[in-house]
């Protein structure tokens, strides 16, 4: 059926459309329904908060302001006053300054210090050098105990023991700890006992307890050797090469000791009279001894 061109049907067919674009046509209302703060007043704002700091002066006034620099140089004082007091009873229960005493070493002094522990027949000069009632560095005197040696045999002796452990096929890690911990409680037991034997015999004598932790620990360095001839060579290797190691660290022991503990005459090689000195040179033969008991004691389980 043909409608006419201009029925009213046909306008009302055509409303919806021609409401539709009146609708797109109004969207362009200046009127939006947020107002846009990306720039304008809203970021001149912004900026202007920023410049400006509390109490709206400017950042830069309060770094210049008098109290500000008396309250930062009040903290500055506090804090330095703080660590001179941490350093004061830090360095009264761990002498950091001895401690670098010991660790003043270089690899020359290494060298020869190995090879006088493992060699120490040839040596002729036992004494400690000093310069103004001090003794030297480690580096400039052979005969100076250190703690370099000592620490990194503990450890290399804890890694090499692992080692024999695991071609073992023993290896764990709680075996590894046992063998750390072992160690670490021998060597404070023997270094108590010492102290303790020093005291009761009532030597006067200028060994520090970090000297006798530094002379119990060279023993590290002939076990280390033992336990890598016996993975080597098996258990007739370890057994001769601890044999020697042992021997040396006696000999390195008594003439390292006998001026510490003994008095001047037997250190010159006079006969030792007394019951005093005869307990100062038996005290110096048992330290001696204990070396070899030790290193077999913490050795033998690890070369099968």
């Amino acid at each position: 059926m043909a409608y006419p061109a201009h029925s009213g049907f046909r306008q009302r067919k055509l409303q919806p459309k021609m409401r539709m674009r009146n609708t797109s046509a109004d969207s362009t209302d200046p009127s939006p329904l947020f107002e846009d703060t990306s720039g304008g007043q809203g970021a001149t704002s912004y900026n202007r908060g920023h410049e400006k700091g509390p109490g709206g002066y400017p950042a830069q006034t309060l770094l210049s302001d008098p109290m500000s620099n008396l309250a930062m140089a009040y903290g500055s004082s506090l804090a330095s006053q703080g660590k001179e007091m941490v350093d004061k009873n830090l360095d009264r229960f761990i002498p950091i300054s001895r401690l670098k005493y010991y660790f003043a070493v270089d690899t020359i002094y290494v060298g020869k210090k190995l090879g006088l522990l493992v060699f120490p027949y040839m040596h002729e000069n036992w004494e400690v050098s000093y310069q103004q009632d001090t003794p030297v560095a480690p580096r400039f005197d052979i005969n100076a105990p250190d703690l370099y040696i000592p620490v990194m045999g503990f450890i290399t002796y804890i890694l090499v023991a692992g080692l024999a452990l695991g071609t073992q096929n023993r290896f764990t890690p709680e075996s590894l700890g046992m063998q750390a911990s072992s160690a670490l409680v021998w060597l404070i037991i023997e270094v108590l006992a010492t102290l303790l034997s020093l005291y009761l015999v009532t030597v006067n004598t200028d060994l520090t307890t970090i000297d006798l932790v530094a002379f119990s620990g060279y023993k590290y360095v002939g076990m280390i050797v033992g336990v890598v001839a016996g993975l080597l060579f098996g258990r007739m290797g370890y057994y001769l090469t601890l044999l020697w190691c042992c021997v040396s660290i006696f000999v390195f022991m008594i003439r390292t000791l006998r001026l510490k503990i003994l008095s001047e005459a037997a250190a010159e090689g006079v006969l030792v009279r007394g019951a005093k000195n005869q307990l100062r040179m038996y005290l110096t033969m048992s330290i001696a001894a204990a070396q070899p008991i030790f290193m077999y004691w913490l050795t033998f389980h690890l070369v099968r």
